[in-house]
């Protein structure tokens, strides 16, 4: 693969090269390579479609997530939020220790204590990371989903950006199964503050305790805005914003 410079720009192919955009800009590639229909039944790619069959495991696990706290990602995302999470249930997949080559999963890897490690503490936007964001301690009862920041006192405790004014606070508890690929989530309503040195504990707790027999998963959400004429906007359209797995079970 090669990225093409100057003004010219192509997309499509032409003779033995396909020209294309990507994430990192325009680039361009040799046509050729083994034939699908061989890569599915010829004996010596074997490995290869064992790889090919995990990795779409992968994606589609990371898809789902996505696909369930879609309102979530909406307010606090990054542009390779996709491929990081498929990276991340790759990691939960590897956990998964009992099932053959080919045929490992994210259900079973998230059983094991690695797996819920590996997802535990995933940002959705890396450009705003919790640990560089929040600096107050905070606890997660997994029972109710209840997310309890303690004393919080913003100027101390929030890394803000130039510009935000306020800042709200939410939780949500999902419970996820990858297996039946079904999930529900419930909500926690949204705590608004301004950024100043009031000393508080918020309390975020969601709605009710979401149904299923997944896994549950526990997540925090900041969001930063600027007032002007009594008037709250997001800022840099959620830029900053934190969307964070605090806990996995």
């Amino acid at each position: 693969m090669a990225r093409l410079k100057g003004i010219i720009k192509l997309e499509g192919t032409l003779d033995n090269l396909t020209f294309y955009k990507g994430e990192d800009g325009y680039l361009v590639r040799t046509k050729g390579g083994v034939s699908k229909d061989r890569i599915m039944n010829d004996p010596a790619f074997v490995r290869t479609r064992e790889n090919g069959f995990e990795f779409g495991h992968s994606a589609t696990a990371g898809k789902l997530l996505r696909k369930s706290v879609r309102n979530l990602m909406i307010q606090a995302k990054d542009n390779r939020v996709t491929s990081r999470l498929t990276q991340t249930m790759t990691k939960i997949k590897n956990a998964d220790t009992t099932s053959a080559r080919g045929e490992r999963k994210v259900a079973v890897g998230l059983a094991t204590p690695e797996g819920k490690a590996a997802l535990k503490g995933f940002n959705f936007n890396k450009r705003s990371l919790l640990s560089a964001v929040l600096y107050s301690n905070y606890s997660v009862d997994e029972t109710t989903g209840e997310i309890e920041i303690a004393n919080l006192i913003p100027t101390n405790d929030i890394a803000y950006p130039s510009g935000a004014t306020h800042i709200s606070l939410s939780s949500a508890f999902l419970n996820l199964d990858f297996d039946t690929e079904e999930y529900a989530v419930e909500t926690s309503p949204k705590v608004n503050l301004p950024i100043d040195t009031t000393s508080a504990t918020q309390t975020l707790t969601p709605a009710a305790v979401p149904s299923g027999s997944g896994n549950n998963i526990f997540l925090l959400l900041i969001e930063f805005f600027q007032e002007i004429n009594g008037e709250q906007y997001p800022l840099k359209n959620g830029a900053y914003n934190v969307l964070n797995i605090v806990e996995v079970s």
